[in-house]
């Protein structure tokens, strides 16, 4: 035991007597190693994102948009193109269907909104009075429109949370006058905060009556989509399905390819998104070990080079008693010692990267989950000694095979 802690301080004052050399030989280490604990953290964080987002869609909730797509597609709109094949009839033919627990229209646009001397472009939505069910909304003050209010098109706006803060930063909306696209509503009500999904902030965003979006603020006579929430979540296939054959027969339409609407799930999003960061991650953690095995080859590089430049020493040692064994101990410790701080280095950057980019993305009001898995913290410690073992392997038997005689002569 005094023997090898003998060594380990052999080693490590070796090391430092080269210090920048011994760092450079380090930074292979501590890029990869950094690399696997970033990448196995932000992947996570990433996955997190991405279910927090869906899941706060609901997993329960059925989307129909108009234009066939299919599930892994973007939908129509997010190539800038309006099909208008939704109308008001279809979202109430499907209301009836016996799954569905609640259900809401769609219109969305664009507009100025002016408050005061305040002004500037919000996106709004024009929804029917089961909005907050249907997208499990709950409301920071005021209230929310009423059916009769949704029915008689009364200019009434809910707000979201963000447009309150630019809008009403130290007052309470609720009962102030605004203007939206040169029509003038009173505030009713404020949303509490929802964040962000994939592709848009929720609380970026006014809600209106839809039949007020329609006819004063768009002209559309379409939808833009229908969403619906079902009793459970178990139904949300037979679900898809009937709606499907609901509106193909709605629709006129025999051939199902030929649908001109796409039904779309969160539970099937969900597992194609996962599904992709799952394998980018394992594609990001296959170049990161590439980056690796390069550091351990600069390892070997430095070591053997080590090993030329202590030819003398090696053959002092051997000369005064030191047996091979102990010379290849020595080297392959020194070895091992620089790999294993490069690794524990390595993993501090990774975890500080990780954290950097957490508060980045918090601060930019995504969902983001900082996660720091110890497994790959385990593995990356374990992967940075074996690297320290099987690269410093060849140097150190270099080392013990040395001729003392040889060694002495060399200059």
């Amino acid at each position: 035991m005094n023997l090898s802690w003998l060594t380990i301080q052999m080693a490590i004052k070796q090391l430092l007597s080269n210090k920048l050399r011994s760092f450079l030989t380090m930074l292979g280490i501590i890029i990869g190693i950094a690399s696997v604990i970033s990448i196995a953290s932000l992947g996570a964080g990433a996955e997190s994102l991405i279910t927090n987002a869906l899941q706060n869609l609901g997993t329960d909730t059925l989307t129909i948009l108009p234009g066939n797509s299919n599930e892994n597609g973007p939908p129509a709109q997010a190539l800038g193109i309006f099909v208008e094949t939704l109308t008001l009839d279809d979202a109430e033919a499907v209301r009836e269907l016996p799954f569905v627990r609640s259900l809401t229209p769609f219109v969305n646009g664009t507009g100025e909104m002016i408050f005061l001397t305040r002004s500037g472009e919000v996106n709004f939505s024009g929804v029917d009075e089961n909005f907050l069910e249907v997208e499990s909304q709950t409301m920071a003050s005021g209230r929310f429109f009423s059916q009769q209010e949704a029915r008689t098109a009364r200019n009434v706006v809910v707000l979201g949370s963000d447009v309150k803060n630019d809008f009403f930063p130290l007052s309470d909306p609720v009962g102030q006058s605004l203007k939206i696209r040169g029509e003038r509503f009173t505030v009713i009500g404020v949303l509490d905060r929802k964040g962000s999904t994939l592709f848009e902030n929720l609380d970026n965003r006014v809600y209106v009556p839809l039949v007020v979006a329609q006819n004063k603020l768009t002209g559309k006579r379409f939808l833009d989509q229908i969403r619906i929430r079902l009793f459970s979540e178990d139904q949300v296939d037979e679900a898809k399905n009937s709606v499907r054959q609901l509106l193909r027969i709605r629709h006129d339409i025999e051939d199902p390819d030929a649908e001109d609407f796409s039904v779309r799930s969160v539970t099937n999003a969900l597992s194609v998104f996962t599904g992709v960061t799952g394998s980018l991650r394992v594609f990001l953690l296959i170049i990161a070990a590439i980056s690796l095995v390069v550091g351990g080859i600069g390892v070997v590089n430095i070591m053997l080079m080590s090993v030329k430049e202590r030819t003398r020493e090696i053959g002092l040692k051997k000369a005064l008693g030191a047996t091979p064994r102990m010379v290849r101990d020595q080297f392959l410790i020194e070895t091992m010692v620089l790999t294993t701080l490069g690794g524990v280095l390595g993993i501090l950057c990774g975890i500080l990267f990780a954290l950097l980019v957490f508060i980045i993305m918090r601060a930019l009001n995504f969902n983001w989950s900082f996660v720091i898995n110890f497994i790959s913290i385990s593995a990356a410690t374990l992967l940075s000694v074996l690297i320290g073992l099987l690269f410093g392997v060849y140097p150190a038997l270099k080392a013990a095979r040395l001729n003392p005689i040889d060694a002495l002569r060399y200059e």
